[in-house]
């Protein structure tokens, strides 16, 4: 497995929406994001910080995206 990227949350968030996912609610500085096939995840947009890579790789479980098809929507 590949080591996985290191992104704020909003340039994950902007990946993921290359990858087909839309905001649907915000609560806070957590972002909930959905795809069409039902798929969904938590994303949190704190201003500027870049997110660990243990909650980045448990968010491209949980919408079953590879890290390989994350660094091509960068």
């Amino acid at each position: 497995m590949t080591r996985v990227p290191r992104l704020t949350g909003n340039e994950l968030i902007a990946a993921l929406a290359k990858l087909g996912f839309e905001v649907v609610r915000v609560r806070g500085s957590h972002h909930f994001l959905r795809h069409a096939d039902g798929r969904s995840t938590v994303v949190p947009a704190h201003a500027g910080e870049v997110l660990g890579p243990g909650i980045t790789a448990k968010i491209l479980r949980d919408c079953d995206v590879s890290t390989d098809a994350l660094r091509d929507r960068l």
